[in-house]
């Protein structure tokens, strides 16, 4: 994209709130679930798409806002999907338990499998980009390698349903959140995990009696935060103990059982959150107060990401099925 070229050289700038609309994309049938701009940057002008229409999309999402292609390999709902670390593949987890690997070009899948559950959340390693971590409606969590087709490990916690997978720096630690949540405790609700090891380091990191439906890493300092059920996000520290920051609360959206996904900008100043009205909340990341509101979408907005390349582009999407880019 001849948008991105000028900046691919050069540091990346303060993140402005985005004031308008550029693309408007509905070609999804159904929700979409997950948004993810391609992590190469040289082809970040790419946007993927999940949705329970039982579809993959990639679309030019920079220069023209057209669906580029449609991948129709699930028989259910794709509740996640992810680039691979070179762009050209795609891994993605549906309602009909199948787990696919599929050649951006070609559309053919490299790697296809049946898991026992159907799966909700999927992560690459962040230093292994032939290992990822599959988790979803089942007490285990199983990191699998592509070159072996097979599963690696098995994390056990005794929960029903995994809701996000967020690993930290580096990869030997990653995070769990878990619907464990019931009405005499709150334990296991974020589980932190040995990757190697497969052994539980803790399971006492959130007291409040919500669900997290998503986690999300701040890119510069050692932090990570929440999104809760209960309408706010909290701050943790990503070392152990994993100790909640009692002094910053991130509230004003809702989120009322839906996804809802949050972010931080690439320069960590701003995190950006959907919301169950529709409209996207911007938050200064030191300050925890909210910078602008955009009034987005009619239907819950479930995800909102920041370009990684271009400082203030930003991609948004609904339970209607619509895609928006904002700058």
């Amino acid at each position: 994209s001849e948008l991105i070229k000028p900046y691919l050289g050069s540091k990346y700038k303060v993140t402005e709130v985005p004031k308008s609309l550029i693309f408007y994309m509905s070609k999804h049938s159904g929700p979409v679930n997950e948004i993810q701009w391609c992590p190469v940057r040289e082809q970040s002008h790419m946007l993927l798409s999940a949705s329970m229409d039982k579809t993959v999309k990639v679309w030019d999402a920079v220069d023209t806002g057209c669906c580029l292609k449609t991948y129709s390999c699930h028989s259910c709902a794709v509740r996640a999907a992810r680039w691979s670390s070179c762009g050209r593949r795609i891994l993605s987890g549906g309602f009909d338990s199948m787990l696919h690997l599929t050649d951006v070009e070609t559309g053919k899948q490299i790697f296809s499998s049946k898991t026992e559950f159907r799966i909700s959340a999927l992560k690459f390693h962040p230093t292994e980009s032939n290992v990822f971590i599959c988790g979803g409606f089942s007490p285990e969590v199983k990191a699998w390698d592509l070159r072996t087709s097979k599963v690696l490990r098995v994390y056990k916690a005794a929960v029903q349903q995994t809701l996000d997978i967020l690993f930290l720096p580096e990869g030997r630690e990653f995070l769990t959140s878990t619907d464990a949540v019931s009405r005499d405790s709150a334990d296991r609700t974020i589980v932190a995990w040995d990757f190697q090891s497969a052994a539980k380091i803790s399971n006492q990191i959130f007291h409040e009696r919500y669900t997290c439906p998503s986690l999300t890493l701040h890119p510069k300092e050692s932090v990570f935060v929440a999104q809760t059920n209960g309408n706010y996000m909290a701050l943790f520290s990503a070392q152990r103990p994993y100790r909640i920051n009692k002094k910053k609360r991130y509230e004003g959206h809702k989120v009322e059982g839906f996804a809802v996904g949050c972010e931080f900008s690439p320069d960590g100043t701003l995190l950006v959150t959907g919301s169950s009205d529709g409209k996207v909340f911007f938050y200064n990341y030191h300050t925890s107060r909210i910078v602008r509101t955009l009034s987005a979408h009619k239907e819950a907005c479930v995800s909102a990401i920041f370009h990684p390349v271009l400082p203030s582009l930003l991609a948004t999407c609904d339970w209607a099925g619509e895609i928006k880019i904002w700058q």
